[in-house]
């Protein structure tokens, strides 16, 4: 069972990562004078949508998400709508964060945002996808020794080096290398998007080593 768990979690990592690649390699051929620093707000939002749809696809064909205890289309229809509200909230909430941390307020607006929906993207969507739009699950699995699942240790990895990735790729902006990667927000979101794959990989390897000691049930 842990095997089958964690070929599961690796071949959906792959394909999710082929995803970025796919985001980030056809613009490069279909749309004239692309680049990632050139043309970053649409190679990120490239990506963004790329994961989105990977993502919610593969999660949905694997039965990952939680089921519904109902099958009404009202009830399906509330809880797409709140998730889709919980998505929307965590770009503002990733928005006011990246703003607190010295980003500006009024300038760079567009970019900042951009910015958040990459990280709703990679860590929000995440949990929306594993946990459904369940706050309280969503608690219970970030604190200490909340994790019930292999999907739920790997939400943990993933997001943490997302948010880790974002946080180190603010470093070099305030050097005066002058640097294209340096404009605002191109090297959070590189950060960011590094820290995402990373996470991709470790957290299956990661588990697989750990294996014999995680004492929680598979899904």
């Amino acid at each position: 069972m842990w095997d089958q768990e964690i070929r599961a979690m690796a071949s959906t990592h792959a394909i999710i990562a082929a995803s970025v690649f796919m985001a980030t390699v056809l613009p490069l051929v279909l749309v004239p004078g692309f680049s990632v620093y050139g043309t970053h707000l649409l190679w990120l939002y490239s990506v963004s949508a790329a994961v989105a749809a990977v993502s919610v696809s593969v999660f949905w064909l694997l039965g990952i998400s939680p089921p519904t205890k109902k099958h009404t289309l009202g009830y399906k229809l509330s809880r797409l709508f709140r998730s889709c509200l919980y998505f929307f909230l965590s770009c503002l909430f990733f928005h006011t964060v990246v703003i607190l941390y010295g980003a500006p307020l009024i300038e760079s607006a567009l970019e900042t945002f951009s910015l958040a929906v990459l990280l709703t993207s990679l860590t929000t969507l995440r949990c929306l996808c594993v946990l459904g739009p369940n706050v309280q699950a969503w608690i219970r699995v970030f604190s200490r020794h909340g994790a019930m699942s292999v999907w739920d240790t790997c939400l943990q990895i993933t997001v943490g080096c997302t948010l880790i990735g974002a946080w180190l790729g603010a470093f070099p902006i305030p050097l005066d290398w002058d640097r294209p990667w340096q404009v605002w927000p191109v090297s959070c979101s590189l950060g960011a998007m590094i820290g995402y794959l990373t996470g991709l990989v470790v957290a299956p390897a990661w588990i697989h080593y750990h294996r014999k000691q995680l004492t929680y049930k598979c899904k």
